[in-house]
């Protein structure tokens, strides 16, 4: 993101390029050539020191422009993130954050138990904004600063520049990144390095993304991670779902640095965001605490810095579905140093109510812990094992995607903002109703595009019948393993070979002879047959 009072320009004509380039990313099976003090990469996994898997739930705050906003932090980790990332200055653009002033950015961190992502904003759009500088000159301000930094490498990630390359000469960003990467080994920093794509961070050209490999290759620590920014590039499921299922099926990191629900250059999908980094398990920081200006002013989460005063943008991105609240830990790094290690009491045992032949509404008395309950985790119980459905940070939720005429368990744990789990609650026993026979419906089933190792497929859900559906959940089997990545008309989940998708909002209403399309992405093997059965609601369609 530029300075708050700076409005990104719109990218044109960049989504069909984005849907058209399927070029592989090289996967990586090289061993690191040293051994990380703090956070490390591998397998494409950030992982702490202890070998626990870190997932970045946060936010960005602009220090450097409020220097007098500290006290943000508290507040940011107190609305459940585990992980910061705060605006520096190299000097260059704005008012220098010295030696000083970074070793307290990184103590209020440490006492606020949230993990520092470092950035420097000044090389924002380097090539094409006035003023902005090179990588090389944001890793020298790196070792200038180095001594607040030494030692801090189980908290700390240096993010080395924010949005290197506009969109001028952006296919320098490789050799640069490397050199600047190389630099900052050399200077003897061991730290998890991160790499903000070019293109106003938003790799429309995918730069970053056909040249990671070798990015991360030249890391002679093999320790760097990458991050994408989603602004009006990524304003659809399918963009989104492509971009990061490449990274992941190469075994490269990648983190979503900023984000947001709107935005002067198009309108992101943060729904798909935020669902389909969580269904990868990836980190994401959206955009911004509170500060910005320009015209931007939307993209604040609270009002003037008041906890207390959530926009409708704050309120998404911290309390709705796949957001911090619901799915963030605190690094293991803090309750391994003394921290809070005592979990939350067990939840009541939940209660079923509303049952149909797909879906159960659960309820249960709420736990209690000494810090706060932060969410509850509802799984299935089948035999020894469990599955979580669903998360929420109510005391209630509705399950979909059930069989009908079929037998459920479900159970519910508590977590609390040190990411403490609680014991299980007790167990409640379920059976959906039948579903009947045949549905009015049919299903068009096609694939749309395909490519090694992945698809694109579309479902079109017709009502055959002579009144309106209102909210309804298709199941079909996968016959040779395929499975989906992302999926845009509706909420997709799947155990095993079955998928299950839920009505979205706006596809849940289909009118007599009226129809909806979903599209999704899918992984494959070297075959990709079809479903030869779906059934909406319970009952059977014809496949057509």
């Amino acid at each position: 993101m530029r300075s708050p009072t700076v409005v990104l320009p719109r990218l044109a004509a960049v989504t069909a390029g984005l849907l058209g380039l399927l070029l592989p990313l090289l996967a990586l099976g090289a061993p690191a050539h040293a051994a990380p003090t703090g956070f490390r990469v591998e397998n494409g996994r950030l992982l702490e020191a202890s070998g626990n898997d870190f997932v970045m739930r946060g936010v960005n705050h602009a220090h450097t422009w409020y220097p007098d906003r500290i006290s943000s932090l508290a507040h940011i980790k107190a609305k459940g993130a585990n992980t910061v990332r705060v605006v520096l200055s190299s000097g260059d653009r704005w008012t220098r954050n010295d030696t000083a002033d970074v070793a307290n950015v990184v103590a209020q961190c440490k006492q606020n138990r949230l993990i520092c992502v470092l950035e420097v904003h000044d090389t924002t759009g380097y090539g094409e904004q006035s003023g902005a500088v090179t990588l090389s000159r944001a890793a020298d301000y790196w070792i200038s600063v180095r001594s607040a930094l030494a030692g801090q490498e189980d908290y700390v990630i240096v993010n080395i520049g924010n949005e290197p390359y506009g969109n001028t000469n952006h296919t320098a960003w490789t050799a640069d990144t490397k050199a600047a990467i190389r630099k900052l080994r050399d200077a003897g920093f061991d730290h998890t390095i991160m790499a903000d794509a070019p293109n106003w961070g938003q790799d429309w050209a995918f730069t970053m993304r056909d040249n990671a490999a070798s990015v991360f290759a030249a890391d002679p620590d093999r320790n760097t991670v990458f991050s994408i920014h989603m602004y009006g590039v990524f304003d659809t499921a399918a963009e989104v779902g492509d971009y990061l299922n490449r990274f992941v099926a190469a075994k490269l990191p990648i983190v979503v640095g900023e984000f947001g629900h709107d935005h002067s250059d198009g309108n992101p999908d943060e729904d798909a965001i935020l669902a389909v980094t969580q269904q990868l398990g990836l980190g994401y920081l959206g955009w911004s605490w509170s500060g910005n200006g320009g015209g931007v002013e939307y993209l604040d989460m609270v009002t003037n810095f008041d906890p207390d005063r959530l926009t409708s943008w704050g309120q998404r991105i911290f309390n709705g579905p796949n957001g911090i609240a619901a799915t963030a830990r605190e690094a293991a790094v803090y309750s391994a140093s003394g921290g809070d290690t005592t979990a939350p009491t067990a939840p009541g045992t939940p209660a079923a109510s509303a049952v149909t032949s797909s879906s159960v509404t659960l309820s249960w008395a709420a736990a209690t812990d000494a810090t706060g309950v932060t969410g509850y985790d509802v799984v299935r119980v089948s035999g020894g094992e469990e599955t979580v459905v669903t998360s929420t940070t109510g005391t209630s939720a509705t399950v979909t995607g059930l069989a009908p005429a079929t037998p459920y368990t479900f159970a519910v744990y508590a977590r609390d903002a040190a990411g403490n789990r609680s014991q299980r609650s007790g167990t409640v026993a379920v059976t959906t109703s039948s579903g009947g026979s045949q549905a009015a419906c049919a299903v068009g089933y096609k694939v749309t595009g395909q490519w090694p190792g992945g698809f694109q497929g579309e479902i079109v859900l017709r009502n055959t019948g002579t009144s309106a559906i209102n909210g309804w959940t298709l199941r079909w089997t996968f016959p040779d393993g395929q499975r989906v990545t992302s999926l845009w008309g509706g909420t997709a989940t799947q155990d095993g070979a079955e998928v299950t998708v839920t009505s979205a909002p706006y596809t849940a209403a289909v009118p007599a002879a009226g129809s909806v399309t979903l599209g999704f992405t899918a992984s494959r093997g070297s075959a990709n047959p079809s479903p030869t059965a779906f059934t909406l609601n319970g009952a059977a369609c014809t496949v057509s």
